[in-house]
């Protein structure tokens, strides 16, 4: 059997495991709040190396400034205009008439009725993190009925390679489910959790080794096998739909979070050009002059709208580029020369 590509979505990723993390478990206030706090340092160390210094360009153009924030005006009223598309983007998928509404809970419903037809549950749970964590908890207990049903084979390859398969399945799920367990849906945890499980690779392994050893297989082996795929097959659907929620949810913590920072920045600009003079900022802090400061300080101020908007969407366009393939499709270079893990 090929090589497993690694579990998580840390070790099957290149490249730095920092970047990983911030681009999608760092809190999105904190890195808007370090871009903030990086652009602001910058600003002032450029200053403080004596590049043209403010003061001195405040003395040939008096309306330096002024010009400076009247710039900002447009793209701050710009981001607040976002705001209405972004919330009626989100709004859109949420109407429609009467009909529409009972289709897609008839859907619902279906999906769940077929996920508790092949877990044994009765009633399966309606908060997501404990929905998968059922689900995936099904698909451990189809991989040790497969298990129990070839532990007769006289193949004794088919019999080494469906044990290494399961062995590596109940591992990588158990870690999924503590994963899962106590997150809440609206944070990012369920669906770190949800992208770690590569089910991708796990359904082309199963298909493998019913290709390998279909002749040795015996038919409730044959059926614990397809059990073992069609449970596998669920989960894909069932973190797309997550997903979708959860993009509605982070684009409304965006739209919530730029409607809250675009007025204070409007009144950060009207007030710098309406009320400070470079003459009447004098002194300095730690041998940077005031005005520099205060300067630099309120343009980081006015850029809040357009560093949150980065923040948020780099995670969700990172989340987007690695849930691209649904199934056994694998769009990513891993151990495997031809296929890699989604």
């Amino acid at each position: 059997m090929s090589d497993e590509p690694d579990d998580t979505m840390r070790e099957r990723t290149e490249g730095s495991g920092l970047r990983l993390w911030v681009l999608m478990r760092l809190n999105r206030y904190a890195l808007a709040g370090a871009v903030m706090l990086g652009v602001f340092v910058t600003i002032v160390l450029l200053g403080f190396v004596g590049m043209n210094p403010l003061r001195v360009l405040s003395v040939q153009d008096p309306d330096a400034i002024q010009t400076l924030f009247s710039s900002m005006i447009g793209p701050i009223i710009t981001g607040v205009t976002l705001v209405a598309t972004i919330g009626q983007l989100v709004l859109s998928q949420e109407l429609g008439a009467v009909g529409d509404q009972r289709e897609r809970m008839q859907d619902a419903m279906e999906f769940r009725r077929d996920i508790e037809s092949k877990t044994d549950l009765d009633v399966s749970p309606p908060e997501p993190a404990a929905f998968l964590r059922e689900l995936v908890a099904g698909i451990e207990d189809h991989a040790e009925d497969l298990r129990d049903e070839v532990a007769d084979e006289r193949d004794e390859k088919l019999k080494e390679r469906v044990n290494e398969y399961v062995d590596a399945l109940d591992e990588h799920a158990e870690t999924v489910r503590e994963k899962i367990e106590d997150t809440q849906f609206g944070t990012f945890d369920v669906m770190w959790a949800a992208l770690d499980f590569n089910y991708s690779w796990k359904i082309f392994q199963a298909r493998q080794i019913r290709d390998d050893h279909g002749e040795s297989l015996s038919a409730e082996a044959d059926e614990a096998l397809d059990d073992m795929i069609v449970s596998l097959q669920f989960f894909g659907p069932a973190r797309e739909h997550f997903k979708t929620l959860y993009f509605q949810w982070e684009l409304i913590n965006l739209s919530r979070a730029l409607l809250y920072a675009g007025p204070p920045a409007l009144v950060v600009v009207a007030a710098m050009i309406m009320y400070v003079e470079p003459s009447s900022v004098t002194g300095t802090v730690l041998g940077i002059e005031r005005l520099t400061l205060l300067v630099s300080g309120a343009f980081v101020l006015t850029l809040a709208p357009f560093v949150l908007l980065i923040s948020f969407v780099l995670r969700i366009a990172t989340v987007a580029q690695r849930t691209l393939a649904m199934g056994p499709f694998i769009l990513r270079e891993s151990s495997r020369d031809a296929d890699s893990d989604v």
